[in-house]
């Protein structure tokens, strides 16, 4: 009997010093400079999204927050660096919704491949942002039944681009050519910015885009939005119809980023990092902010994040099946 109540009473000790210790470690966090991983190149929304809140993170925190890019196959070299990197907080990635999808369409090996259900821990959900057809001035485009009349019919093809193979811009332009019957040939680009620059100098005649990288060129007129894939008008662009009120329904894409962390990222560092990440998404010159990047705060527990990166590998993976996308 005192021989159980030894031992009882020495594992009651145990597990007191072991909480103590981890609340201790968990409250001396951070206690060097963070890694923000981004895995496009610089100039992308990603990229500027991650610089504004490593800019409000560094100073909440005590510690230099540096963005780090790691560009290349849509997102997938970064975000195996991330899945494979060690779960104490100091590498952290922030990934648009191409996350959830890019290794349905990329073949991956075993150095680049990981598990995008289970191989990381879901942090907070930063934003979200509506795609939009956007076309260049060159293209003659006025409207998106001009789009779709240069693209459709024996012998045409209307040529678009995308950040890359495996975007969730790439998904919306292979769903609206079987929307459309509109023949579409995908050019994808290592991230936005590079793909926007291509349909501002006339090389592609239109583009599936967020808003930021483009709302700047459409009061002088080097880009026309022809429509948006979300539900209803975005409060960001509301003369712009959806592709829904222009015909074309169940062709509606949202795109999203957020924050995660490697595999079994302690529950305190998630907590710490949600909660000064819920107070960065209020404040007015990040809201602001974000709005000229065409992105919406969301915020919320980390499981807002995890539930939306399931739902759209479930959603598009079966798209991607039935439609047959393939990395070009």
């Amino acid at each position: 009997m005192k021989h159980t109540r030894r031992h009882a009473i020495a594992a009651a000790i145990s597990m007191a010093a072991a909480c103590a210790t981890g609340l201790a470690w968990a409250d001396a966090y951070p206690s060097k400079p963070i890694t923000l991983i981004v895995a496009y190149p610089a100039g992308g929304d990603t990229d500027a999204l991650a610089r504004l809140f490593a800019e409000k993170l560094a100073t909440r925190m005590g510690q230099p927050v540096v963005v780090d890019n790691r560009p290349g196959a849509s997102g997938i070299i970064g975000s195996a660096y991330v899945s494979k990197a060690a779960p104490d907080g100091y590498t952290l990635l922030l990934a648009p919704s191409t996350f959830s999808i890019a290794q349905l369409v990329l073949k991956t090996n075993g150095a680049s491949a990981y598990d995008v259900l289970n191989g990381f821990t879901p942090i907070v959900q930063t934003g979200s942002q509506p795609l939009f057809l956007v076309a260049s001035a060159g293209s003659g485009f006025t409207s998106l039944k001009d789009a779709v009349a240069a693209g459709k019919g024996a012998g045409k093809s209307l040529s678009y681009a995308s950040p890359g193979s495996g975007s969730p811009m790439h998904i919306l332009g292979e769903m609206f050519a079987r929307a459309s019957g509109t023949n579409l040939a995908h050019v994808p680009y290592k991230g936005v910015a590079p793909a926007v620059n291509d349909v501002l100098g006339g090389h592609v005649p239109v583009t599936f885009i967020t808003l930021g990288p483009v709302a700047p060129y459409f009061s002088n007129g080097k880009l026309l939005p022809l429509a948006v894939a979300s539900r209803e008008r975005s409060p960001l662009a509301p003369k712009v119809p959806t592709l829904a009120e222009l015909g074309y329904k169940d062709v509606e894409v949202t795109a999203w980023n957020g924050l995660w962390g490697p595999r079994h990222l302690s529950p305190e560092i998630v907590k710490t990092l949600n909660g000064h990440f819920n107070e960065i998404l209020k404040m007015p010159e990040i809201v602001a902010r974000m709005a000229v990047l065409g992105t919406a705060p969301v915020g919320g527990d980390a499981d807002v994040l995890g539930k939306t990166n399931a739902a759209d590998f479930t959603r598009f993976g079966k798209v991607i099946k039935e439609l047959g996308i393939q990395a070009d």
